[in-house]
């Protein structure tokens, strides 16, 4: 080989050096770049995933608020109206019912009572007149406790008002009278 072939391919070799050396770090570059790249498509569908996810309960939780105003934005009524069903109850158990004259008024005031509760069950409004069952306080409410050894501690002998609900949730609970232990 000349001088000249020699010193050429001493260049190649020279300039062919740096690429190859270049080339691993520019592989390396691509792969982290890659890896980056990944790592953020990664992260933006997990975003993605949970803004949908939010965006699903949002709903849910929208459609459950209007179901519940649905069902419950009557309480406020029936609150109201259940002091008209006491007072039917009051005036049918402080009449004479023996007297001739007060068969008719008696049959009127039971066939309103009737009608009324008919109408408040429509509506998924229930009454509570739990006599002779186990106090419970989530549904009733205790005015006094009473010494009773015929019946087993803990249960309503007497109910001085009865409870109600209006879809399952408790409007007005059931004033009773509980057995002592």
């Amino acid at each position: 080989m000349t001088d000249q072939e020699h010193n050429d391919q001493a260049d190649t070799e020279a300039q062919g050096a740096p690429e190859t050396e270049q080339a691993p770090n520019d592989v390396e570059a691509l792969s982290a770049q890659v890896e980056t790249l990944a790592n953020a498509l990664a992260s933006a569908k997990e975003q993605t995933l949970r803004a949908q996810a939010e965006a699903q309960n949002s709903r849910r939780r929208a459609e459950q608020d209007i179901e519940k105003a649905h069902k419950f934005g009557q309480e406020k009524l029936v609150t109201d109206l259940l002091p008209v069903v006491d007072n039917l109850e009051r005036a049918l158990s402080s009449i004479d019912r023996e007297a001739e004259a007060n068969k008719p008024i008696i049959e009127g005031i039971e066939l309103t009572l009737k009608s009324f509760l008919d109408s408040l069950a429509r509506h998924q409004v229930v009454s509570l007149n739990p006599a002779g069952e186990p106090f419970d306080p989530q549904l009733h409410q205790a005015m006094t406790m009473v010494d009773n050894p015929d019946v087993e501690p803990n249960t309503v002998i007497d109910v001085f008002q009865k409870g109600y609900t209006l879809h399952g949730r408790l409007v007005r609970p059931a004033m009773v009278v509980v057995a002592k232990g």
